[in-house]
């Protein structure tokens, strides 16, 4: 099958009226011109790699999206995979937490969290897109270690990270705003919030906390997980989880960990609406001056798949090499630092993993394709019932 009429995003390079054969799933042909006779005219529409998305919170808000409103977790893959479709991703890590307590209640409890795993695993044949799990190992929860390495022997997770969100540290260095938050989130006094934030703090104190984190990592290793560090706010923490075997710094707080960071040779993810939005919600680095730094490799969905499309525009007008450098960030360098190598570019012997994007005012994604097949389409490249072709 041709899809002809694009302007392709190339690894290095956009190319007009481009045009790709898609054959068993896979790029069999790039030309740089038009194709007669063309099972699809892009019309000169874009037409990028698909999303490779590390780092997605939103299967909680499917499973629960009010406070007690609890949906059965099957439905709530089945909607998050059709959202994911239409915002363009192809590869979706699900980062799922693991917490023996949590703030966010039964939605992160070891229960809940194993179940959506199992669930993912089990229903990802018969999904849209290519459905991962990212294991979030909260280190400071030494209880939920052993549900994490019983899922980890099964073969259930795809990545995994290392998360320390005591308060006083990290994304939560400043404790009062940090309490604030708690009070006006969860609708209960100030001084409740601060007992809340003291056992928090208290937690770390457990003195097995070092030997379970580094039979958690030795064991992601052991099955050749990508490692991935998190909410890094200094150049001793980095250089800390560099040695543990981290290749991934997800979400560096501030500018001198993300520069550590990139000078070990980590991967740097941050969040698409953080790029799109100019700002992280938590007052720490920006992805944009992050980009513009050079300290950026990485960006992923974070809580919001849609900002991927105008987050990849804005930083296309501030990183060295445009358009195709931008878009690496969403799909063949988040590919690679996840281990995967058959997917993230336009190129021959790649997955037909793609999504055409009408440029304008705002980027509309028109159609995202899963090894060559339409897995979402607003219906102006076809017409509906070319679906299947």
């Amino acid at each position: 099958m041709w899809l002809s009429n694009f302007t392709l995003v190339l690894p290095n390079e956009v190319v007009s009226e481009g045009s790709v054969r898609v054959e068993d799933g896979a790029i069999a042909e790039i030309r740089p011109e038009p194709v007669a006779g063309a099972a699809i005219d892009g019309g000169g529409r874009l037409l990028m790699p698909g999303f490779v998305d590390l780092h997605g919170d939103m299967i909680e808000r499917e499973i629960a999206p009010r406070p007690n409103a609890t949906m059965p977790i099957d439905f709530g893959i089945h909607e998050l995979d059709k959202k994911l479709a239409a915002a363009g991703v192809t590869t979706a890590f699900a980062a799922v937490s693991f917490a023996t307590e949590s703030v966010y209640g039964h939605v992160r409890s070891l229960e809940t969290t194993s179940a959506v795993i199992e669930g993912i695993n089990r229903l990802r044949d018969n999904l849209l897109i290519d459905h991962r799990v990212h294991a979030r190992y909260e280190i400071t929860n030494v209880g939920a270690a052993p549900a994490l390495e019983r899922l980890l022997n099964a073969d259930q997770i795809d990545m995994v990270s290392l998360t320390d969100h005591t308060p006083g540290q990290g994304q939560y260095n400043n404790l009062q705003s940090y309490i604030l938050s708690i009070s006006e989130r969860r609708a209960i006094s100030e001084e409740m919030a601060a007992e809340i934030v003291a056992k928090r703090i208290a937690m770390r104190n457990n003195p097995d906390i070092e030997a379970k984190l580094k039979e958690i990592v030795a064991l992601s290793l052991k099955h050749k997980l990508s490692l991935a560090s998190h909410d890094d706010d200094s150049v001793e923490k980095v250089a800390e989880m560099h040695d543990l075997g981290v290749t991934i710094s997800e979400f560096p707080v501030t500018a001198p960990a993300a520069e550590e960071a990139r000078r070990r040779g980590l991967w740097t993810l941050m969040g698409a609406p953080n790029a799109l939005r100019g700002q992280s919600m938590s007052g720490n680095l920006s992805a944009l001056d992050a980009a513009r730094s050079g300290l950026l490799s990485v960006i992923a969905a974070d809580y919001h798949p849609a900002a991927f499309v105008p987050g990849i525009f804005k930083l296309a007008d501030m990183v060295e090499g445009g358009l195709p450098s931008a878009v690496a960030m969403a799909t063949g360098n988040a590919a690679r630092s996840a281990g995967l190598s058959d997917r993230g570019e336009i190129a021959i012997g790649q997955r037909a993993d793609l999504v055409a994007v009408e440029p304008g005012d705002i980027n509309r994604i028109r159609a995202t394709f899963r090894a060559g097949r339409f897995v979402y389409s607003d219906g102006t490249l076809h017409p509906l019932r070319a679906l299947a072709a």
